[in-house]
C-alpha cells in the first residue's frame, strides 16, 4: 500500500488554482487594507430602488475583487471535499478522506443550518443569530464540534482506528503514512499519521472532541445554576446576605486560576476526600434551582405544581445520587443496582473544579445584573402584585438579564476549553491515556522541532472551537444590542 498525499491525484489538477486564487484573495485584502487609510468616510447612501449603494473608485474595485477572491477559494475546498466524497479512496488524497469521513457531520449541519434559517423569525434570540455572518461563523464551527462528538462518542462513528491502540512501525511517522499490515483494520493508512506511541493522530484528535464537549459546556451550566442561585438574592436583598456571599466569592478568586486547578486536582488533595465532599455541595444548586424555579411560577396552582415538583426532583434527586455516589470515593454509598452511572474519578474531579473556579465569576455577573434590574419598573408592579421575591428573581429579573448572561456562557466554555487543554498539557486530573487535545499537544510537544505533526492536528482543532464560542458570543452580543 503507497502513502498518501495530502491532495492525491486530483491536487495535480486544483493544487496551481488554489494557489493562484489564495495569492489573489492575499494581495486583495492588503490593497484593501492599504487603500482604506486614504480613503474618504462612506455614508449609507441607496438607489433609487432603495438598495444600498456600493462604494465607488479604487476601493470599491478592489471590495468586489476580494469578495470574489473569497468566493473561488470557498468554491475550490468545496470542489477538494466533493472530489474526496465522490471518487474512490486515496483519489482525493488525505483532505479528501478526511472529508468523506465527516460526511455525518455536514449533512447534520446543513440541516440545522436549513431548518433554523426557514424558521429563524419565530426562534428569538437564536433565530436572529442568523442574521450575524459572524455568529453564523462561530455557529457552525461550535456545532461542527458538537456533531463530530456526537457521532464519535454516542455512534462509534468518524475514527479510523481504535484511539488508544498502538501499531509496530507507526511511531511519529508522517500524515497519510501506510500499515505494516493493510488487513489491520479497515483503515489502511494513519490520515494524520502516528504520535510518539505509534497511536492514530486523527482518531485521538476525533474521540478527544467527546471529553471536550462533554465537560465545557456541561461545568459551565452548572457554573451557571450555582452562580444564578446565590448571585439573585445577594443582588435582590443586598445587606448581610450580600455582604459574606460577595466575601467568599472574592476570596476564591483572589486565587490565582492555574495554582487553583493544581491544588484540586492533584492526588494528595484528591486522596483527602475534598473534591467529592465539593461536589456533593456543588451539584446540589441545579436540584434548588429548579425547585425554586417551578415552586414560584406554579405557586397559586398546587394541583399542577405539585406532581411535576415530584417528576422533576425525584429524577434530579437519582442523578444527583448517582453522580456524587462514585466507585473508588469516600462517598461510594449507592448500592449497584440503584446507581445509575459511574464517571472516571480524573474527569470528576476535573469537573468539579471547572464548576468551583467558574462560580464566583458568574455570581458577581448576576449580582451586578440583578442589583440593576431591580429597581426597574416591572419589578415594582410585581411587587405591587404582590408576587413573592423568588418569583420576582427568577421570572421577571432573570429573563431580562438573559441577553449579557448568553453571551458570557458561550464565552466561558471557551475558557473552560482552554483549561481543559491547560490541564490535559499538564497531565493533571483526566487519565494519562486520554485522547483529549490538551494531553495530545502535551505528547506531541516533546518532539515539536522534529516531528510538527502530532502537536498541530489537536492544537487547531482547540483553536477553531475556542474561536467559534468567541464569534457565536460576539454575534450572540450583536444582535441581543439590537433588542
Amino acid at each position: 500500500m503507497d502513502p498518501l498525499s495530502w491532495t492525491g491525484a486530483t491536487g495535480a489538477f486544483l493544487n496551481p488554482i488554489w494557489t493562484i486564487t489564495v495569492a489573489c484573495f492575499a494581495l486583495a485584502v492588503v490593497l484593501q487594507i492599504a487603500l482604506s487609510f486614504f480613503a474618504p468616510p462612506m455614508t449609507l447612501q441607496s438607489n433609487a430602488d432603495g438598495t444600498l449603494a456600493v462604494r465607488g473608485g479604487y476601493l470599491g474595485g478592489i471590495e468586489r475583487v476580494t469578495k470574489i477572491a473569497f468566493l473561488a477559494v470557498l468554491g475550490l475546498s468545496l470542489a477538494y471535499a466533493i472530489a474526496g466524497i465522490l471518487l474512490p479512496y486515496g483519489t482525493g488524497g488525505i483532505v479528501g478522506i478526511m472529508f468523506k469521513r465527516f460526511v455525518p457531520v455536514w449533512i447534520a449541519l446543513i440541516a440545522i443550518f436549513a431548518v433554523s434559517i426557514h424558521y429563524k423569525r419565530s426562534l428569538g434570540l437564536y433565530g436572529k443569530l442568523f442574521d450575524s455572518t459572524v455568529g453564523m461563523i462561530g455557529f457552525g464551527l461550535v456545532m461542527f464540534w458538537v456533531f463530530t462528538a456526537i457521532f464519535s462518542g454516542m455512534f462509534d462513528m468518524l475514527i479510523t482506528h481504535n484511539p488508544l491502540s498502538q501499531v509496530s512501525g507507526l511511531k511519529n511517522k508522517v500524515p497519510g503514512v501506510p500499515m505494516p499490515d493493510a488487513s489491520v483494520g479497515n483503515w489502511p493508512h494513519y490520515l494524520l499519521g502516528g504520535d510518539n506511541l505509534a497511536r492514530d493522530i486523527f482518531s485521538r484528535v476525533v474521540k478527544g472532541s467527546v471529553i471536550v464537549i462533554a465537560i465545557a459546556p456541561l461545568a459551565t451550566l452548572f457554573a451557571f445554576m450555582v452562580g444564578i442561585t446565590l448571585g439573585l438574592p445577594a443582588g435582590y436583598y443586598g445587606g448581610r446576605l450580600d455582604t459574606i456571599l460577595s466575601f467568599l466569592a472574592n476570596l476564591i478568586l483572589a486565587f490565582p486560576v492555574i495554582l487553583l486547578f493544581y491544588l484540586l486536582v492533584t492526588p494528595e488533595i484528591v486522596a483527602t476526600g475534598i473534591p467529592s465532599f465539593m461536589a456533593a455541595f456543588l451539584f446540589v444548586f441545579p436540584i434548588v434551582f429548579f425547585g425554586v424555579l417551578l415552586n414560584s411560577r406554579y405557586y397559586t396552582q398546587p394541583s399542577k405544581r405539585n406532581p411535576i415538583l415530584i417528576v422533576i426532583l425525584g429524577v434530579l434527586g437519582w442523578l444527583y445520587l448517582s453522580l456524587v455516589s462514585q466507585d473508588g470515593t469516600v462517598l461510594n454509598f449507592m448500592p449497584n443496582w440503584l446507581d445509575g452511572f459511574d464517571i472516571n474519578p480524573g474527569i470528576l474531579v476535573v469537573f468539579v473544579s471547572v464548576v468551583f473556579v467558574n462560580s464566583p465569576t458568574v455570581y458577581r455577573i448576576v449580582r451586578g445584573l440583578t442589583l440593576d434590574l431591580r429597581t426597574r419598573d416591572y419589578v415594582a408592579a410585581a411587587q405591587t402584585r404582590g408576587e413573592g421575591a423568588w418569583y420576582i428573581m427568577l421570572w421577571e429579573i432573570l429573563p431580562n438579564a438573559r441577553g449579557p448572561l448568553i453571551v458570557d456562557f458561550c464565552l466561558r466554555i471557551g475558557y473552560t476549553t482552554i483549561l481543559l487543554g491547560t490541564l490535559g498539557f499538564f497531565g493533571l486530573g483526566l487519565p494519562p491515556e486520554s485522547p483529549d487535545w490538551g494531553s495530545t499537544i502535551n505528547e506531541g510537544r516533546k518532539l515539536l522541532l522534529i516531528y510538527a505533526h502530532p502537536a498541530l492536528p489537536p492544537a487547531i482543532a482547540l483553536l477553531s472551537l475556542v474561536l467559534g464560542l468567541n464569534l457565536l458570543a460576539d454575534g450572540l452580543r450583536e444582535e441581543s444590542l439590537k433588542d
